[in-house]
């Protein structure tokens, strides 16, 4: 029996454009962007500086910040510059320019050094390499998984739940990478439970991928302690929360963690890349990434290096059947149009969508109906129309009474919205002032 969580949207999922490709190597890059910051924290310092040679797997930042992860060189070559640019995300940050000397040439690996054997090392060790690895969260939130996985001493974890429940919409390249994958991955999460030191694992899979969930419970029923879950397909079931609800009914406790409920949460991609780098010595250069809709020629889903132009990902794809309304990194609810092509590929990318000038066509918002459409569909249970006119008015203190901190900006309401209000752009101008009120409080 599938399960779910309560409210949240049913999308058009589009997924036909990119499900049946399989996953292809992208061609390798003539120059790479490497952001310094791809992760939630505190940024990296560079390694290297204009005109130092480097090769593929070097590391060419690192902080000595606890909840932070390294950069590696995802292509050999020389470095150019180290300038700011405006990140996938919108915000600002340094990054590394590579340029290749010979990207035809058949590039080594400089491998991650494993001092240990991967199936009888400590909890510390695994977390260790993982980050010496530079591994984060891959589902997009790019949270530094060792930090993710060093539970504090007051904390019991009884799960952990792999995240294979893709809800964005045209996004299709964690179902291929579980269809493709699959081996890889189910070592990445024994590696992943044993640095947590639980018994426990759960394959969460939402049903409208019966390809995968056949593979993971052939492979799994020779695993005792893992069990493929089944669950609805609706939006946002990938969210950790909405997971941890359908998998386990338990809830995260307001402005708490999975861990507050004995749970940890990982993403399908992030457990082969922690597989990766155990066995392989592999740090987190390059990424499967979903390239699709319907302003391209040819959809697919690749496997990129890391800081790769997506201008050139788009190129792969046959370009542009016409000039696009629109170019998103991520998906159509939570990811961020960009302005400039130049933008690389990082780490929490899964997507690159491209959609034409009438899908996009933005109509002037009409006045609120108070239909509730909104508060129906809210994962949270907010009450968004409420939130929205207190952003409006200034009142960010009754927002934040009103629990805008615990949006998650998964975009039901706007996608819900009659009227075409634009409730999360309302939402994170809300959020944004409340911090920068805090920070000023502080001072």
């Amino acid at each position: 029996m599938s399960s779910s969580f309560k409210q949240g949207i049913h999308p058009r999922y589009k997924e036909e454009l990119t499900w049946q490709k399989p996953l292809q190597k992208a061609q390798i890059p003539e120059k790479v962007i490497i952001p310094l910051q791809q992760h939630i924290g505190a940024p990296c310092s560079p390694l290297v500086q204009k005109g130092d040679k480097v090769q593929k797997g070097q590391k060419i930042g690192d902080t000595e910040g606890f909840v932070s992860a390294p950069v590696h060189a995802s292509i050999s070559g020389q470095v150019k510059e180290i300038k700011e640019i405006r990140l996938p995300t919108g915000e600002r940050g340094q990054a590394a320019v590579i340029e290749s000397e010979n990207c035809r040439a058949k590039e080594s690996l400089e491998q991650l050094k494993i001092p240990f054997d991967p199936e009888s090392a400590a909890p510390e060790e695994i977390r260790s390499i993982i980050r010496e690895a530079g591994i984060t969260g891959m589902g997009g939130a790019m949270f530094p998984t060792h930090v993710k996985l060093n539970i504090p001493e007051n904390k019991d974890i009884e799960y952990f739940i792999l995240n294979g429940a893709e809800c964005e919409p045209y996004l299709t390249v964690d179902e291929r990478v579980m269809m493709e994958w699959t081996e890889e991955i189910i070592q990445g999460m024994k590696y992943i439970m044993s640095a947590l030191k639980v018994k426990k694992g759960i394959v969460a899979i939402e049903d409208n991928k019966q390809e995968a969930i056949k593979i993971f419970r052939d492979i799994a029923a020779d695993e005792e302690q893992i069990e493929v879950k089944v669950f609805k397909t609706k939006y946002p079931q990938g969210g950790e929360r909405m997971l941890i609800k359908a998998a386990l009914d338990r809830e995260v406790p307001e402005g708490g963690l999975p861990l507050d409920v004995g749970v940890v949460v990982n993403n399908v991609l992030t457990a082969a890349s922690v597989c990766r780098a155990l066995k392989e010595g592999m740090p987190l250069i390059e990424r499967p990434v979903c390239v699709t809709g319907e302003a391209l020629e040819e959809p697919g889903n690749y496997i990129a290096r890391i800081g790769t132009p997506i201008k050139d990902l788009i190129e792969q794809a046959g370009g542009f059947k016409s000039k696009p309304g629109k170019v998103i990194v991520g998906g159509p609810m939570m990811g961020v149009a960009q302005p400039d092509l130049e933008a690389p590929l990082i780490k929490g990318s899964s997507g690159i969508l491209a959609l034409p000038r009438d899908l996009v066509e933005v109509s002037a918002p009409l006045s609120c109906i108070r239909c509730a459409r909104c508060v129906d569909a809210c994962p949270m249970h907010l009450m968004p129309t409420k939130l929205m006119n207190f952003v409006k008015e200034d009142m960010i203190e009754k927002a934040e009474a009103m629990k805008l901190e615990s949006c998650i900006e998964c975009g039901c309401c706007s996608y819900v919205c009659p009227s075409r209000i634009p409730l999360v752009h309302y939402f994170r101008l809300g959020k944004a002032e409340l911090q920068a009120r805090k920070r000023d409080k502080d001072e």
